[in-house]
């Protein structure tokens, strides 16, 4: 796989250990999220973090330039990952009162080793998420290209984009982390 820097990817199997380690780096993470417990979640990200989610269109008989490449839903730095979690253990996080009840389910996870030794994964992300007793619960379908480093604390996340499926997002509000 070829990134769009020209980065040579070697693709791992399931036999080598770092193909084991993302796979349960990203379970881990939809656990921490799907429990709220966001500071252990901070924890697993860079300092120099990139957390993005560009904005979908529709084109004619393609898919390929299907992103805005100036034109996101959000471009974060965990600087402000970090503000908004400190927002949400505040009770002025109206956005999510009632407060959201989420499963990120990661499938298809492919794994890859960059030139530099990081590593880069590629998944798809089912997330689910249902507030209050009324509403109707919401989708977001969606893929995922991670990049990570070791450290000696472990892996970390230093960048991530989310490439949503549907070009509207018809979830209320993105207060959540994908």
């Amino acid at each position: 796989m070829k990134a769009a820097t020209e980065e040579v990817l070697v693709r791992l199997d399931g036999h080598d250990p770092d193909y084991h380690a993302v796979v349960d780096f990203l379970v881990r993470e939809a656990e921490l999220l799907d429990e709220r417990r966001w500071r252990d979640w901070l924890g697993m990200l860079a300092d120099d973090l990139s957390y993005e989610m560009p904005v979908r269109v529709t084109r004619a008989h393609s898919l390929e330039g299907s992103t805005l490449p100036d034109m996101d839903h959000f471009r974060e730095d965990r600087f402000t990952l970090q503000k908004r979690v400190e927002r949400l253990e505040t009770e002025y996080a109206w956005t999510e009162d009632p407060p959201s009840r989420t499963r990120h389910f990661v499938t298809n996870v492919r794994v890859y080793r960059a030139e530099s030794g990081e590593l880069v994964a590629r998944s798809y992300l089912l997330l689910f998420r249902s507030r209050g007793d009324v509403r109707e619960p919401e989708w977001v379908c969606a893929e995922r290209t991670d990049r990570l480093r070791r450290t000696e604390a472990g892996l970390r996340l230093v960048r991530r984009v989310v490439v949503v499926d549907e070009s509207v997002l018809r979830t209320q509000n993105l207060a959540i982390f994908l």
